[in-house]
């Protein structure tokens, strides 16, 4: 079991970048980060949670949810 007041879960938001690379927004809390890869992206993720929490106070959880935008025309 976690810490009393700890969060559990924390959710990011990631997107392809219009520049390139991927961005990440975490659901909130104000956190942002980005990464070439996706591989850069999820070290990132992590080391911003860390800096963002108190020791003892991080989620255990980290959600990565994809979001992808395609057009259609008909």
């Amino acid at each position: 079991m976690g810490k009393k007041g700890a969060m559990q879960e924390i959710i990011f938001l990631v997107e392809e970048a219009a520049e390139g690379g991927l961005t990440a927004r975490a659901l909130g809390e104000s956190i942002f980060t980005e990464g070439d890869t996706i591989e850069d992206l999820r070290v990132n993720v992590k080391d911003a949670v860390r800096c963002h929490f108190e020791e003892g106070s991080a989620p255990r959880v980290v959600r990565l949810h994809y979001v992808r935008e395609e057009l259609l025309s008909l």
